[in-house]
C-alpha cells in the first residue's frame, strides 16, 4: 500500500516512505481521516540516527503482516522530532507523565484530536523480555478504543490536566548566587571521580551540568569543580565516544567509561562541546582540547556541510545494517592499512587489540596511559589520516541533511566564539557563511524557518530557532563588529516576542499562528539541547549591553521571576536556566575602544578569556559608545587613546591599557 511520505522533506520520513504501513505525515488530513473513519491514531517519533528507530522500523514497520494491523485499526503518522520538535515535546512530556522514561522511538496513542491517551517507546515484534509484542499492543489499544473503554477518557482528561498543570508556576521564589553555588556543589557530588562526568551509565556529554561547574568556580574560585568538568571533558575526548580517526563526538556511550558509543553524531552536541573545549583550552593550554576542537571542525567541513554552507543535522550510528561498523576496526584491517611497524605502533597508543575491546572488533581510544612524546603526536597524526583515507571506502552511515536553524545556530555561536581561543579566524568566515544560509534561505518575511531541505522550509519557526539564531548574530556582531548582525538580532528578537511570548515572562515553543496542536508547549527544562527560554535570557542580557537598551534586562527579569518557581522544584533538570540566571547576575562586559596594534590585542584577549558569556564590545571611535554607558565618563576622560574597560553591576574600571592586565581586571570588576 502506498503512504504519504514520499514527497516529504525529512531523510527520515524518507526512510519510511516504501513501508508497506500507510503512514501520514503530521498534517490535518491525517486527523480528518481518523475522524473520517473513527480510528484512533498511532503515533511515532523518531529521527534519521536513533538506533532504536531502525530496529523497530526493521522489525515491525517493514513487515508485511504487521503493517496490515496497523493500517486496519489505526490511522498512522510518522513525525522526525528534529522536524517537529514541538510535536515530541507535547507526547514526550505525556509519555513521562504516564511513568514511562522517555526515548525513542517514541509510540503514542491519541483520540482523533490528537489527545493522547497510551503510549511507549520501543516495542518488539514479538514478545520477550516481559515487554508484549507489538500487534499485541496494537490490538489491546484499538480494542479500547472501540469499545470507548472509561480508561481511555480518564487517561485523556488526566494526561491533559498533568501537562497543563505542569505550565502553572507555583509562586514566586529566591534564586541567587547562593543557591546556584549550592546547586554546583551538589551536582559535584555525583560527578565520576575515577572517569569524568556524571557516575553511572549511559554517559551523556550533558554540557549544562559542565557549565554549570564553570560557572562555580568562577564564582567561588573552588578548583574542583573546575576540574571536575575538565576531568569529564578529558574523558569524553580520550575515549571511544569521541571518533579518533575523523574526529567529532557522537551522542553518549553506552558504558561507565566513555568506550563504547552510541555512535550517531548529532550537530547539537558537538556545538556544545567545542563551546566547552574553547572555555578549557583558554584557561589550561592543554593540547588536547586544541586537537579536539580542530579535528571536530575538520569533521565539521568534511563530513556535515551542506551546499550553501549550512550543516546537516546529523549523521546515523548504522551503516550496512550494523550500528558503528563504519568507526571500528580489527587488528588485521590495521596492519593491512598501515603494515606491520606502523600498525604496531598505532594499535598500540589506540586500544586496537587482537580479539578487540568492543563485541570482537575495536574501538580506538586513549583511555589507557600510554607515555607519548612530540613526535609521538606527529607519528599518529599521519597514520590517522592514512587510516581515514581507507575508512571513507567503506560505506558511509547515513546523513540527515536537513538543515536545522535551532542547531546551525548553536554551531555558529560556538564557531565565533572558539576562534580566537585556538587562533582560528578562518572559524569565523565558516560561521558567517552558515549564518548566511540560514539568513537568505530560511527566512520569510523577516521571519525564521525551523527546517530546510531541497527547497522546501517548515515555516513557522520555533523559539529555539530564534534563541539559537539571534545567539549566533550576537556571537557574529562580537567577532566581526559588523553591524547587520546586530540589527538581525534585534529584529529576530522583537518577532520573538510577537509570536512566541507566553503570559507568564517565558515563551511558547510554537508561534501564535503555527498549525494548531492540542497546546502550545512552554517547557523550560532542559533535554539533549539547553531549553530555549534558557538562551534567550542570555540573549536579552547581551543584548542590553549590545544594544543600549535596559528594556531587553528588564524583559530577562520577567522571563526569571516567571520561570523561576517553575524551576525550583527541580534544578537539576533546568542547568541552562541556572547558567543564564548567572549570566544576569554576574557576566562581565568588556569595551575596548581606539584602534591599532593595541586595541587589536585588547580586543583578541578579552575574546580569549576563559569566562562564560563575557560580552565583548570594540568601538573604535569614542564618540559611538551611547552617554548613557555606564563607561562613558572614562572614555571621555581618556582623550584618545586605546584601552578596555571592564564593566559588570553599572560599574566600570579605570583603563586598562595592558593585555596582562585585563584577566586581572575581569576579576575584580566581577567577582564570585
Amino acid at each position: 500500500m502506498p503512504n504519504h511520505l514520499a514527497d516529504a522533506a525529512s531523510p527520515y520520513l524518507l526512510q519510511h516512505k516504501d513501508n508497506p504501513v500507510d503512514w501520514w505525515q503530521w498534517q490535518p488530513e491525517a486527523f480528518e481521516e481518523a475522524r473520517r473513519t473513527r480510528r484512533p491514531i498511532l503515533l511515532s517519533i523518531g529521527y534519521a540516527a536513533c538506533h532504536w528507530c531502525h530496529v523497530m522500523a526493521h522489525e515491525s514497520f517493514e513487515d508485511d503482516a504487521t503493517a496490515a494491523v496497523m493500517n486496519e485499526l489505526f490511522v498512522n503518522i510518522k513525525v522526525d522530532r528534529e522536524e517537529r520538535p514541538e510535536v515530541d515535546q507535547i507526547y514526550m512530556a505525556a509519555l513521562q507523565q504516564l511513568g514511562v522514561q522517555g526515548g525513542w522511538p517514541m509510540t503514542m496513542f491519541l483520540d482523533h484530536e490528537g489527545a493522547p491517551f497510551w503510549g511507549g517507546t520501543y516495542f518488539p515484534k514479538e514478545a520477550r523480555y516481559g515487554q508484549p509484542a507489538f500487534t499485541d499492543v496494537l490490538k489491546t489499544m484499538a480494542g479500547a478504543y472501540a469499545s470507548s473503554d472509561p480508561r481511555i477518557t480518564q487517561n485523556r482528561a488526566a494526561l491533559l490536566e498533568r501537562l497543563r498543570q505542569k505550565a502553572r508556576p507555583a509562586g514566586q521564589v529566591v534564586i541567587g548566587t547562593n543557591e546556584l553555588d549550592d546547586v554546583a556543589g551538589r551536582i559535584l557530588g555525583i560527578m565520576d571521580t575515577e572517569h569524568g562526568g556524571l557516575q553511572g551509565s549511559p554517559k551523556f556529554p550533558n554540557t549544562p551540568f559542565l557549565e554549570l561547574l564553570w560557572r562555580g568556580w568562577e564564582r567561588t574560585g573552588r578548583e574542583r569543580l573546575r576540574d571536575a568538568a575538565l576531568h569529564a571533558l578529558d574523558g569524553m575526548s580520550e575515549g571511544g565516544i569521541y571518533d579518533h580517526i575523523g574526529g567529532g563526538y557522537s551522542r553518549y556511550s553506552v558504558d561507565d567509561r566513555w568506550l563504547v558509543p552510541h555512535f550517531e553524531k548529532m550537530l547539537y552536541d558537538n556545538a556544545q562541546i567545542l563551546d566547552l573545549l574553547g572555555l578549557a583550552y583558554s584557561e589550561t593550554l592543554a593540547e588536547l582540547f586544541r586537537s579536539r576542537a580542530e579535528q571536530t571542525v575538520g569533521w565539521l567541513q568534511r563530513e556535515m556541510m551542506t551546499q550553501g554552507g549550512a550543516f546537516a543535522a546529523s549523521l546515523d550510528a548504522d551503516s550496512e545494517g550494523h550500528e558503528g561498523r563504519y568507526y571500528v576496526w580489527t587488528l588485521k584491517q590495521v596492519l593491512d592499512a598501515l603494515g606491520a611497524t606502523d600498525a604496531e605502533f598505532f594499535a598500540r597508543h589506540y586500544d586496537i587489540v587482537p580479539f578487540g575491546n568492543w563485541e570482537g572488533v575495536s574501538i580506538p581510544n586513549r583511555l589507557k596511559e600510554v607515555a607519548r612524546s612530540g613526535a609521538d603526536e606527529a607519528r599518529l597524526a599521519l597514520l590517522r589520516d592514512k587510516l581515514l583515507a581507507v575508512r571513507e571506502a567503506r560505506v558511509p552511515p547515513g546523513r540527515d541533511d536537513k538543515v536545522l536553524a535551532d542547531w546551525n545556530g548553536l554551531m555558529i555561536a560556538a564557531l565565533a566564539n572558539a576562534a580566537p581561543r585556538f587562533g582560528r579566524p578562518e572559524w569565523v568566515e565558516l560561521a558567517a557563511g552558515a549564518f548566511r544560509f540560514v539568513a537568505e534561505t530560511m527566512v520569510r518575511e523577516g521571519r525564521l524557518g525551523h527546517s530546510w531541505r531541497e527547497g522546501r522550509l517548515v515555516f513557522p519557526g520555533l523559539s529555539s530557532d530564534y534563541a539559537a539564531m539571534i545567539g549566533a548574530a550576537l556571537a557574529l556582531h562580537q567577532a566581526t563588529g559588523e553591524r547587520h548582525y546586530l540589527d538581525l538580532a534585534v529584529d529576530w528578537q522583537s518577532r520573538l516576542e510577537s509570536h512566541h511570548a507566553a503570559e507568564d515572562g517565558g515563551y511558547y515553543l510554537t508561534a501564535d499562528d503555527a498549525e494548531g496542536l492540542i497546546l502550545r508547549p512552554e517547557a523550560t527544562a532542559d533535554d539533549a539541547v539547553t531549553n530555549p527560554n534558557a538562551l534567550i535570557a542570555r540573549n536579552l542580557v547581551r543584548l542590553a549591553v549590545l544594544a543600549g537598551d535596559d528594556a531587553y534586562r528588564a524583559r530577562a527579569d520577567r522571563l526569571f521571576d516567571g520561570l523561576l518557581p517553575r524551576a525550583a522544584p527541580n534544578l537539576y533538570s533546568h542547568a541552562g536556566l541556572l547558567n543564564a540566571l548567572d549570566t544576569k547576575l554576574r557576566a562581565p562586559e568588556i569595551v575596548v575602544v581606539g584602534n591599532g596594534e593595541d586595541a587589536d590585542a585588547l580586543f583578541e584577549t578579552a575574546r580569549r578569556l576563559p569566562r562564560a558569556d563575557i560580552t565583548v564590545q570594540r568601538i573604535e571611535d569614542a564618540a559611538l559608545l551611547p552617554p548613557e554607558h555606564p563607561a562613558r565618563a572614562k572614555v571621555d576622560a581618556l582623550a584618545g587613546g586605546n584601552a578596555a574597560f571592564v564593566c559588570a553591576g553599572g560599574v566600570c574600571s579605570l583603563p586598562v591599557t595592558e593585555s596582562n592586565r585585563l584577566a586581572d581586571a575581569v576579576q575584580t570588576a566581577a567577582p564570585g
